[in-house]
């Protein structure tokens, strides 16, 4: 089958489907990723057929302070400017990240079918929880559930423009106001950071974390045998201190107090000059580094986290903006992390030494990665999408 993966150039998004798009190719299928140029070399290196999405260039008309109609009214244009190219190479089945929705608002258009892919946990709304992105566990007795109601009631309102938008923006292409939906969900997480709902979606499958290293680069890991802690910092400020200098300095002040720590910065960005003798940093392939660390340090993007979890290596989590907090105040409660903010030497240098003391945050880190035995395999998910498709 010939699958056409669409996602914006964002790491978050655009690294999941060229993994989905390297899985599909292991399988035997063929797979096209369309996405934005900053990763179009390194993927091509790895063997992914990458290509430039059009309709990425923002216009004078978009808001982009407007959540839902930069998702949804840009998601028609780029659907208009998909169309020809899709057609011309007509896939089976188009994929369309859950932010880029006009590749399945292009995918419908032709007739084909599609599935969405959410690069994290299910972000829908759910009359079990409170609001996403609230970090909040979902309420328990009479007053936590009043209190979601009351929380879901006044996200409510958001949620409805946003549907109107898109019903919008549909009709502006010619497609009906009533959005069908994905043919299937594929919910790119691992079940530790998934909340139970009693409304999941039928069409939703959890298919564990979908990962990609933009790099064959490897970084040695400084001298010693001291734990190693492995730093994969945000490009999100998050503070006053930047999360490399307050770890530098946290791991500092851990040697200064004889704790024989060693650091390993991975970043595509600069790292600090004259590292000392037990850091390292640089781009580096994380996979294999993760076997060696005894702690993450990260800002609790999605991929990152969930690498983590699925090494079993416990984190410390020094959340941004978007869904950080919420993903963050998950892998909390679930015992495999704990949480920085707002950022400070002394805070990372208690948090580093909290999780390495405390041997509970491994064995929650190796729960978490057990659970990825009971994720569905995504290509067969697409396969089946296909095969149910066809006339019989």
């Amino acid at each position: 089958m010939l699958v056409a993966v669409v996602a914006g150039p964002d790491a978050g998004h655009a690294f999941p489907a060229i993994a989905l798009a390297k899985a599909l190719t292991a399988a035997g299928d063929t797979a096209v990723v369309y996405t934005g140029d900053r990763w179009l070399d390194a993927a091509r290196a790895d063997g992914v057929d990458t290509r430039l999405l059009p309709g990425l260039e923002p216009r004078p008309e978009d808001d982009d302070a407007d959540a839902g109609r930069r998702i949804h009214e840009r998601a028609a244009h780029m659907s208009s400017m998909l169309l020809p190219v899709l057609s011309a190479s007509a896939p089976d089945l188009v994929v369309s990240d859950i932010l880029t929705a006009g590749g399945g608002l292009a995918a419908e258009r032709l007739g084909v079918p599609w599935v969405e892919l959410s690069p994290h946990p299910l972000y829908r709304p759910s009359v079990s929880l409170p609001p996403i992105g609230s970090g909040l566990a979902p309420g328990t007795g009479l007053r936590g559930r009043l209190r979601d109601i009351v929380m879901r009631a006044l996200t409510d309102r958001s949620v409805r423009a946003g549907l109107a938008q898109r019903a919008r923006a549909r009709e502006g292409v010619g497609l009906p106001a009533l959005d069908p939906g994905p043919a299937r969900r594929l919910v790119a997480t691992i079940p530790a950071l998934e909340v139970p709902r009693s409304d999941w979606p039928a069409d939703a499958r959890v298919v564990g974390p979908l990962l990609w290293e933009p790099t064959t680069a490897l970084l040695d890991p400084p001298p010693g045998t001291g734990p190693l802690v492995l730093l994969a910092p945000s490009t999100a400020a998050t503070g006053a201190v930047s999360m490399v200098e307050a770890t530098v300095e946290a791991t500092a002040a851990s040697r200064a107090r004889g704790r024989s720590r060693r650091l390993v910065i991975t970043t595509v960005d600069d790292v600090p000059a004259d590292l000392p003798s037990w850091a390292v940093g640089g781009l580096g392939r994380q996979d294999a580094l993760l076997p060696l660390a005894s702690v993450v340090v990260c800002g609790g993007g999605h991929g990152m986290l969930a690498k983590a979890l699925s090494a079993g290596v416990p984190v410390v989590v020094i959340p941004g903006g978007g869904d950080q907090w919420e993903l963050a105040n998950r892998a909390a409660r679930q015992g495999s992390a704990t949480i920085v903010r707002p950022v400070s030497v002394d805070a990372v240098a208690d948090a580093i030494d909290r999780v390495l003391g405390d041997p509970t945050y491994a064995a929650a880190a190796a729960r978490a990665a057990a659970t990825a035995a009971a994720v569905k395999d995504p290509v067969a998910v697409c396969r089946s999408v296909i095969a149910d498709s066809r006339p019989r």
